[in-house]
């Protein structure tokens, strides 16, 4: 594997030009013409036509997307929908999709997950919106399955929304962006980098789809190569790989951190189409004769062999063999690296699974949107079909992503195979992907092919003194690891013969059970609302200036969203703000909830016009320091709030509650020295929190200092690019200066107003 240092040209799809001092005589040697210029030869992309035909704005280095699709899952759409609601909803205004994937089992909370599904089938029919019902697809399957169109863009409220194998743009972002999609609005960005993920070769027999994905995660997380880029696929490798191969590496792209993917493509696609019964829906996709990228990830396909990504993060990866040979070495590394995430909350070693000199694991998934694909379950009953996973602490659950996938392993008989080695196959549900689904033992380590492997990921607590962990690996050489009864064995180590049955989709399926209402609506139609849902607390617009707490220190390298909120069953209370809010940095730093409501106390205290003071002693001296520089300070003036400090938060999940969770428990802002996605910045900005930069290494204040952020409305008003900040000292004003990063008008408002629900009750 390559990674180009320069922009790259590619000619007629195959023959690649690295960008440089001779770029322009080689061209010409090679095309016998003019030679375009970088900028026409961006615009050759397959990305850039698709913008392109989605953009409103009229402008290409300013992007205002509007989307052709929506899709939600359940504990997603509940927030989306009440947000749009008190924005004045009427109509979904284009196809909204509301699966049932993730709080599925209804297994916690009373009533809470039944009644989120009843309200999402309520709103399908008065919005006019599709109702996918538990257990029938998991919610990227479905799309793959009736949504996906080449050419065209998808919009969805899960970080794993991609179906750029099929042709389809598809980003996944934070509730809030969803919103303004169902209110007519759009989606703003900057023209983003493209980077050509160049395949050559073939995959040897044995590497499947996770193997390929690890291997460029592994290349491209940690330097931010595609970081808020588009991936595009192309070389002759793509033509090698079958459509289930494609979408694998597809939906991992988003472990890269980029921001979307998008493949060309050919018959293969085409005939994925044709079995779903949407010929349609297909469209050749091409670059241009002569296409320029941004970069380029140059994989030889050929070379690549069974990875595994050891906890706590896709990135930390290794081949099998190098895990195998060095053993004691990594797992040491690995331990070491998880300190660094776990500090003292656990102890933590993988060494006591070295068995006989081999690593022995307690558990094996085949999952979700990654892993429950037809031709991975196929292949993986192929290595187990006459062989038993033993009667140790070694299990192993098999989930389908979808019925119809489901049905046809009945069919063609590798269910039966399944089953009879001993593993069990459960419906289409994305538990084990977010920590609520087969939570193995304390201490134990589970394999699993799904698409994150974070700490808690598995569904341990390590408040509770609990750690379990994940590492990712593909189907295959789970199958050849459950054969030799847990231990890790890679798939290209195994006699098999893999049948590749071809796949037949019953489409009789969704037609009989998923609520469609083509578009029309129902006003008629009463919304279900459960007690646990509840709408989102009254939030009060920007005031000029702000007294700031902070009251979370973290200096891990990345922070993830799920230890901003975590994931698993507090993931049934995310239909109800307050509620979900008390798990905010629970798994972090549990003393955030408590510091943060005393603070939130004088701002409500300030906005019922009483003593700010008498709710928050501590702040008395604060304000005492502050008005003798700076006299014009009034609680009329000066809001009073929370924030958090992290070096590089908001890797993974879109979850919008990362950021609504710290609003409601009154946070204003958060200082990091990067964001690690694009859609975490966007949660903070639409629930109208500051998304400050800070130099790194340049840090003038502790957990528990106060903040004086003079001005800052009329900055934010006035497109100011830094602010002036002040950390209060006793009876001292310390200057240091904040960046504000580039920012929409809208999104500038949006912070003015207070979020994304003031702003458009406002317009």
């Amino acid at each position: 594997m390559k990674l180009y240092e320069n922009g790259v040209y590619l000619l007629n799809g195959t023959e690649i030009v690295e960008d440089g001092r001779d770029a322009a005589d080689v061209l010409a040697g090679k095309l016998g013409e003019q030679v375009p210029s970088k900028e026409e030869a961006a615009k050759n992309t397959i990305a850039y036509s698709i913008l392109a035909s989605h953009n409103t704005s009229g402008n290409m280095k300013k992007l205002k997307i509007k989307f052709d699709k929506l899709t939600s899952h359940d504990i997603t759409f509940v927030g989306i929908i009440q947000t749009a609601r008190a924005s004045g909803l009427e109509k979904f205004p284009v196809p909204y999709v509301l699966t049932n994937c993730h709080n599925s089992l209804c297994a916690v909370g009373g009533t809470i997950n039944e009644d989120d599904h009843m309200f999402g089938l309520s709103c399908a029919k008065r919005y006019g919106g599709i109702y996918v019902p538990p257990h029938q697809a998991v919610i990227h399957q479905f799309a793959r399955e009736m949504l996906a169109e080449s050419g065209k863009m998808i919009l969805g409220s899960d970080s794993h929304t991609r179906y750029g194998a099929l042709g389809t743009m598809a980003m996944g972002e934070g509730g809030p962006e969803l919103v303004k999609q169902l209110l007519s609005q759009t989606y703003d960005i900057d023209m983003p980098g493209v980077i050509a993920i160049y395949l050559t070769g073939e995959p040897v027999k044995g590497v499947g789809p996770q193997d390929v994905a690890l291997a460029i995660i592994g290349e491209v997380f940690a330097n931010g190569y595609v970081n808020n880029k588009v991936m595009e696929f192309v070389g002759p490798g793509v033509e090698k790989l079958s459509a289930d191969f494609r979408i694998g590496v597809d939906v991992m792209t988003t472990e890269t951190t980029c921001l979307s993917s998008i493949w060309k493509t050919d018959d293969e696609i085409k005939e994925f189409y044709e079995t779903h019964g949407r010929e349609d829906a297909y469209r050749e996709l091409n670059p241009g004769p002569v296409a320029y990228y941004d970069g380029m990830v140059y994989v030889d396909l050929s070379q690549i062999r069974p990875m595994i990504a050891m906890p706590f993060h896709p990135s930390n990866t290794y081949t099998i063999e190098e895990l195998n040979a060095n053993l004691l070495d990594i797992l040491d590394d690995v331990e070491k690296k998880a300190k660094v995430s776990l500090g003292d909350a656990v102890d933590f070693t993988l060494k006591d699974k070295v068995r006989n000199g081999r690593l022995y694991v307690e558990q094996g998934i085949i999952a979700g949107c990654a892993g429950g694909g037809f031709e991975n379950i196929c292949d993986a009953a192929d290595i187990l079909k006459g062989k038993f996973i033993g009667a140790d602490e070694f299990t192993l659950s098999v989930y389908p992503a979808s019925t119809p996938i489901y049905m046809e392993l009945a069919k063609n008989g590798r269910l039966a195979d399944l089953i009879q080695s001993g593993a069990i196959v459960k419906t289409a549900f994305c538990g084990p992907c977010f920590g609520a689904g087969d939570t193995p033992a304390n201490n134990a380590l589970s394999i699993r092919h799904s698409t994150r492997n974070f700490p808690n990921r598995e569904g341990s607590k390590l408040q509770s003194g609990q750690i379990a962990s994940v590492a990712l690996m593909d189907a295959r050489s789970i199958a050849a690891t459950a054969a030799n009864k847990g231990y890790l064995t890679a798939a290209t180590d195994v006699d098999v013969d893999f049948t590749k049955p071809k796949y037949f989709f019953d489409g009789s399926i969704y037609a009989n059970r998923v609520f469609d209402s083509k578009g029309v609506a129902d006003p008629s139609v009463e919304i279900r609302l459960g007690p646990n849902i509840k709408d989102w607390p009254a939030m009060c617009e920007l005031t000029e200036n702000l007294i700031l707490k902070v009251v979370s220190e973290i200096h891990d390298p990345v922070t993830t969203t799920d230890e901003l909120i975590p994931s698993g069953e507090t993931s049934s209370y995310r239909s109800n703000p307050l509620g979900l809010a008390e798990f905010a940095l629970s798994r972090k730093d549990p003393a955030y909830v408590g510091l943060a409501k005393e603070v939130q106390k004088a701002e409500k205290a300030r906005e019922a016009g009483k003593s700010m003071e008498e709710a928050l002693p501590e702040l008395a001296p604060v304000w005492k320091t502050i008005a003798a520089s700076y006299p014009e300070i009034s609680p009329e003036n000066t809001g009073i709030g929370s924030t958090i400090f992290a070096v590089k938060p908001g890797d993974g999940s879109a979850r919008e509650q990362a950021a609504s969770c710290q609003k409601v428990l009154g946070g204003w802002a958060n200082i990091a020295n990067s964001y690690a996605t694009k859609r975490y910045r966007s949660n903070l900005i639409n629930w109208g929190m500051l998304p400050f930069l800070i130099d790194e290494g340049e840090l003038p204040f502790s957990n528990h200092d106060y903040l004086f952020i003079p001005g800052i409305r009329s900055a934010v008003a006035n497109r100011a690019s830094e602010v002036k900040a002040y950390l209060v000292k006793g009876e001292e004003l310390k200057e240091f200066t904040l960046r504000l990063g580039e920012m929409t008008e809208d999104e500038r408002q949006i912070i003015l107003d207070g979020c994304l629900i003031n702003y458009n009750r406002v317009k």
